[in-house]
Order: C-alpha cells, then structure tokens, then sequence
C-alpha cells in the first residue's frame, strides 16, 4: 500500500480523503451517475469499485433493511481470491476463513455404508498463489462496505428501498435517461413513500427474480428445476473422519453430501440431497423441515453417527440452470449506434447449482468486468461502444458455466454405481477424474475472453506463453529493486481502473540508455500518439490512465535505479515524490524465476498489456510499440 504520496496523514491509511460532495444516506438525491439495484456480492463488488473514482456519483439501494449477517455462499474462489487482493483485503479473508486443501470422496461399500475411495488436492499446484476459501458470504459485504465507507465517495447503501419502474428516455434527457421510481418499505413491506431518481446508468444486481431484468424485457430460460436439495450450517458431533475435509459422498441408496467444513474450526455445512421433483412441484421451508434434513443427512453418512448441535442456518433450493440472452438492454432492432444504459449481473442474469462454488464468484467477477469501464466512460476517457464489451464477454462466460453445472450437478445426483455390472449410474472413480479435470474451472481461472477490441490476436503470444491473451494474469514472484522487498508481480494489480503495462527485460537489458526498456519508455514518454500523452489529463500523475512497469533479469546488485528511464520512477503528487515501486528482479526460487514460470522469451523480453479487471490484453514485442498505440485508439477517446 502507497500512501503520504500529497502529504503526511496520520491514522488508517485506508480511510482516504472525501470527495467534495458526497450522496447523504438519507436523502435520495436527484440525479446520479449510476445507480446499483441491490447489495449482493455483484452490486457491492461494483460499488466498493466505483466508489474509489471521487467524480463518479454511485448510489446503491438494497430491499432489506440493513447488511447480510447469514450468507447463502461460502465458497471463495481462487480467481476471486485474486481480485480481493486488488480491493485489499485477500490477507484477511485468508486469515479468517478455511482453506480447502483437500477433497475426499466416499462411495458405497458392500456393507450398505459408505467408504472413502480417493483423496485429491482441491486446487492443482501452481494454479494461483491464492487458496480456495470458505467464509460467510456476509464478512466479505463487511470488507466491501468498508471500502465503501472510507472512499472518497463515503458511499453507504440506501436500505429498505425497492426498484419499482425503470423508464429509459433518451430524447427527453440524453444526460440522464434513465428515471428509477423506488418505494421505501418498512420491515412488514409497508411502502412508506415513493422517490424517483434520474441516473447515466442503472445495473441490477438484484438476485435471480430481478426487478431491473423484468423491466428491461429480459427473462430468465433453462432446464427446469428437477431436483431438490437442502442446506444446513450446523454444530455437530459426528465420528465421520472427513468432517474437517471437503467431502463428497454418493451412498447407495440413500443419496448424496457435500460436506463444506466452515471457518472457526467447528462450524460444518452439509448439502444434502433429497427427493426427485415431480414437474412443476417445488420445495420450501413449509414442505421441508430442518428434522426431515438432519434424519437425510443421518442416513447417507451411515455406518457414521451425526448429532446436531445447533442449527445456525438452513434451506432448502431446487436445482436449475437458467441464462438471459444478453446482459444489458439494447435489443437487435434498436437503432443503429445505441449503447446500453442497463445492465444486469449475477443471480440477476444467470442462476445454476451451488455445487461448485461458483455463484457468488462469477456474480463478482460479473461486476469487476463492468466496473471498470463504467468508470471509463464516465470519465470521458473511452467510448461508450465500450460497454457493449460486458454483455458479450460475460454472457459468454456464464453460458460456459451453465454448461459445466447441468453435467457436474447432474453426476452428483446420480446414483452411483456399487459394481461394474450396474447398469445405468455413475462410476465413483470417473466422478472424482471428473473434478479433477475441471479443477481450473471450479478455482475460477479457466475463464478466457474472445479475441476482441479488448483482447489482442496471439501472434506474438510465444514471446510470454503464461500469460494467454484473454485469461486472467497468472501472477508470479519477484523482487522489487529499491528495497528487496519480495512479492507478487500480479498483487500490484489495484482495482482502481488503471492499465497495466509490463515490461519483460531481454537478457542484456539493464535499463540503461539506448536499452530496448530505454528505448520504449522513451518513445511512451514522448511521442505524440503515446497513450501517456494521449489518455492522461493535465493535472492527473503521469501514471493514473497506464501503470507501467519493468522486471529485469540480473540480480539487484548489478541494477541502478539512478539509471532506469524516468518514467519507471515518475514525479507524482503535488510534491512530486519520485515512486520507487515500479521496478523489480525476476528473482529465482525452487520453480526458477518469472521468466521460467510464465514461459517468457530471455533473449527478446516481451510487453504484456493488462486490463484494469486483471486479465491479459496483449502480448507483444519490446519494439511493437505502434500496436500498442494501435490498440488503445480503438476504444479510448482523445482529450
């Protein structure tokens, strides 16, 4: 964390300066820039990402009448993981939460019980830095609610508020076209009064019967829900072995589990399989008991003895894909050059099993991919065409999801096979190949955007072949030249809207002049169509639109950062302090250094673009400089 950069501030650094005006809590203003229907994870990862721009007006309503304390999801990816370091609190999600390091899976035995028939390390070696996580989904709001509060924008959710009419008129008011009507409720439901508000931009975040989806004409399609399950937190005593493990269970005739150890060491949640529906038949809380979900629970784990403690949470859910058809609210017979003004995310626009963990973790990474070019376009540095971008990668995304949990859901639920003479079910063995295979998928890192106007062609991707164009970048570490400091290159990734411009040193490149580092850096510095010069506002520090940094080869003792270009140590702040964390070694360990790990060519180096999301735009020559500019004027705005 930098801080001091304009003066000395005594206190938490993390509680940064306010904004000249900010919204008050209790009065709905007039008119905002965006306006975010409902605190789930996808609307407050959008608005803790928002919040850090002190010109963007962000306002944020919610139907409840204050934060989460029981959350639904608990499983924190390692890709998401990754993104909490760039909002700053990955440290204390470790900290707090389980890690999953293992996953056990049970099968029938020949005695009508059940026996463990493998054990697979939960997350591939070398897949992230970053662990897979269980926590309350209701601590990680805590840390977005307090990036939010201590933003410039000290931006607080207006609770008891629920959306009730969306009209998008642009002739009327091409500033401000869209008119939220919104009722405040009370506890009961009560409506207590009716606000409107005029908003640039309104994004639904509002869960999967989402008023914004429904007023924009968008709907919800898939398979049907067939199959029931229910959900416990519970304390427990049990002589299961694998309490404390990641568990899978198939027994022969009673169902399944998928037992999720909990942070604190004593809390365990169960997903507990239970009847097939008939069609149109749905379960609730009235139809199921948590008794009848304890005695399921008692049944599968057989020869194994469960005694419930304590219930801290529990339902009951029907398992069902859904997917809309586009993400925002430009329809094929708009006219020509319509941007989209509404958008949807999360449960909002697609729903599936929880099995896998992924709900929450695509809901956010949802909202990481419009944030920042909301940000952008409102700030006047890129097109608005640009926001057409989200719904085609992110539909995209979620379809891919769709896909992987109709099949994974459906193997959980079939009944497993007790010998190779059965006919019809599901072999154990194959279902724990099967989570192996998809591992990348279910860690959150097999996500990879198209080819696009964001995200370059491969032509030069063997020059750094571990950090695949349109996959998020793999961090790996290094050492930092001012002071040694050993660290992830990935974890300097902020999510504050900024480029990223990695500059990967040949092998005889030490910085100094005429260097093809130097050579670069002076061209991003002068020349008239650098995105430096092009994209950075008068007034602004030279890094605040592109992040550049450099990684060398040699060791830090053959290195002198009196010699690096200028724009590697830039003069930022009203005093112009020089920043001295932009320059580092590839430093070796037991995997060989970054060169070795991400596949970087030693003799040429190579440029490797990263969008402010945190994934690889462009990979390209230390002297392809042209492309560079070339790929930034097709979607940035001059001036």
């Amino acid at each position: 964390m930098q801080f001091h950069l304009n003066g000395f501030r005594p206190g938490d650094p993390s509680y940064t300066e306010a904004a000249a005006t900010i919204l008050d809590p209790k009065t709905v203003p007039d008119a905002v820039d965006v306006l975010i229907v409902g605190c789930g994870p996808a609307g407050l990862t959008l608005a803790a990402q928002l919040s850090a721009f002190p010109d963007i007006r962000t306002m944020i309503i919610e139907r409840k009448d204050g934060p989460l304390t029981h959350g639904q999801a608990d499983g924190i990816a390692c890709r998401t993981m990754e993104m909490f370091e760039a909002f700053g609190f990955a440290d204390e999600i470790e900290n707090e939460g389980y890690w999953v390091n293992e996953v056990t899976f049970w099968k029938p035995d020949a005695r009508g019980g059940i026996v463990r028939s493998g054990r697979v390390r939960d997350v591939e070696e070398g897949l992230s830095e970053k662990p897979h996580i269980i926590l309350n989904q209701a601590r990680v709001h805590d840390r977005y609610l307090r990036i939010m509060a201590n933003s410039p924008r000290r931006l607080v959710p207006y609770y008891s508020r629920q959306l009730v009419n969306l009209v998008r008129d642009d002739a009327a008011d091409p500033d401000y076209p869209v008119t939220a009507t919104i009722e405040r409720i009370d506890d009961d439901g009560t409506v207590l009064g009716t606000e409107t508000v005029r908003a640039r931009y309104v994004v639904g975040c509002d869960g999967a019967r989402s008023a914004v989806r429904q007023l924009i004409g968008r709907t919800l399609d898939g398979d049907s829900a067939n199959h029931a399950w229910g959900v416990m937190d519970v304390l427990a005593v049990t002589d299961f072995p694998d309490v404390r493990h990641k568990a899978a269970i198939q027994s022969a005739e009673e169902g399944s589990i998928l037992i999720i150890p909990r942070e604190g060491g004593y809390l365990t949640r169960f997903y507990v399989e239970l009847d097939a529906l008939n069609e149109n038949q749905r379960i609730t809380e009235k139809t199921i008991t948590i008794e009848q979900l304890v005695a399921a629970a008692q049944r599968i784990i057989k020869p194994f003895s469960l005694e419930v403690k304590e219930v801290a949470w529990w339902s009951c859910y029907q398992i069902g894909q859904r997917l809309t058809d586009k993400f925002d609210d430009v329809r094929d017979d708009d006219p020509a050059g319509t941007t989209p003004r509404i958008f949807i995310a999360g449960d909002a626009c697609h729903t599936h099993s929880p099995k896998a963990g992924q709900g929450m973790n695509v809901s956010m990474q949802d909202a990481f991919n419009l944030g920042w070019k909301l940000a952008a376009v409102l700030s006047g540095k890129a097109r608005p065409e640009l926001l057409h971008s989200y719904s085609a990668e992110r539909q995209t995304i979620a379809r891919e999801l769709i896909d992987f949990d109709r099949e994974w859901a459906a193997m959980f639920s079939e009944k497993p096979k007790t010998s190779e003479n059965d006919e019809g079910g599901i072999d154990p063995e194959e279902f724990r190949r099967y989570f192996i295979r998809q591992g990348r998928f279910t860690a959150g890192t097999a996500t990879r955007y198209s080819p696009s106007q964001l995200t370059g062609t491969a032509d030069d991707q063997p020059l750094a072949t571990g950090f695949e164009i349109g996959t998020r970048f793999h961090s790996a570490p290094v050492e930092r030249l001012a002071d040694g400091k050993p660290l992830h290159l990935g974890h300097e990734i902020k999510a504050d809207g900024r480029w990223r411009l990695f500059l990967f040193a040949g092998k005889e490149d030490e910085g100094v002049a005429d260097s093809p580092v130097a050579r670069l850096c002076t061209r991003l510095a002068q020349d008239a169509n650098s995105p430096l010069r092009l994209y950075t506002r008068e007034g602004e520090d030279p890094d605040a639109f592109l992040d550049i940094r450099a990684v060398f080869q040699q060791p830090r003792d053959a290195l002198r950062i009196d010699r690096m270009p200028a724009i590697l140590r830039p003069k930022k702040g009203r005093y112009g302090l020089h920043d001295y964390e932009k320059i580092f070694c590839a430093a070796a360990g037991p995997e060989g250094d970054i060169y070795d790990r991400r596949g970087i060519d030693r003799a040429r180096g190579a440029m490797v673009v990263v969008r402010p999301d945190q994934y690889v735009a462009h990979v390209l020559p230390l002297d392809g400089i042209d492309r560079l500019y070339a790929f930034f004027a097709a979607f940035m705005r001059n001036g």
